[in-house]
């Protein structure tokens, strides 16, 4: 007996005559179709700009930088909301609630805005340096010199690499360590990149 495929964006395979409708519309735009992380996804400039799938009660067309299409008919939904930050959905229940001149606004819209290249910028992470470091860093200028030459990113690795040992021994141990290599603006996960 032979298995059936299953597309890994329409988890039930129940959507396939609905999911051809998107395509059917989607086609009609100037996106175009990829396939990636197992689903289709449809391209503006090799730029996500929307894709498609099935799941167990609803189909869906999702928009890569949903956050900001204006949303006048209030549609899309932020499927992990807390996790999600500009991806948003517009699922659908049944093919009679696809209405292709909507549709086609919608990803008009995202298209466009995918021209302008709006896009959220990564929340920038702020470093908090510890009391244990902050004090070794007052302690050796030359250490404390090397630590502001490096990236905000070779910071963190340093900072988190003392303030996750347990033990006081342990988080002396490792400074002495890593002094050599920050003075010398060695990031500490240089060796593996």
């Amino acid at each position: 007996m032979e298995k059936e495929s299953k597309n890994t964006w329409d988890k039930t395979n129940s959507w396939s005559v609905e999911l051809e409708l998107l395509r059917e519309i989607i086609v009609k735009t100037q996106l175009v179709t990829t396939n990636k992380w197992g689903g289709e996804v449809y391209t503006f400039n090799g730029k996500n700009v929307v894709g498609i799938g099935g799941f167990k009660n609803y189909f869906t067309i999702w928009f890569f930088n949903g956050v900001f299409l204006k949303d006048a008919k209030n549609v899309l939904v932020n499927a992990q909301e807390g996790v999600t930050k500009s991806l948003r959905q517009w699922r659908f229940y049944s093919k009679d609630e696809l209405d292709e001149k909507l549709i086609l606004a919608y990803i008009d819209e995202a298209i466009e805005n995918e021209k302008l290249g709006m896009k959220l910028a990564p929340a920038k992470k702020q470093t908090i340096i510890s009391d244990f470091f902050q004090n070794e860093l007052k302690a050796d200028l030359e250490l404390k010199k090397g630590f502001e030459k490096l990236t905000p990113g070779k910071q963190r690795e340093y900072v988190e690499y003392i303030d996750t040992a347990k033990r006081e021994e342990t988080k002396v141990t490792r400074m002495e360590k890593i002094k050599p290599m920050i003075i010398s603006g060695i990031g500490f996960n240089d060796k593996y990149k």
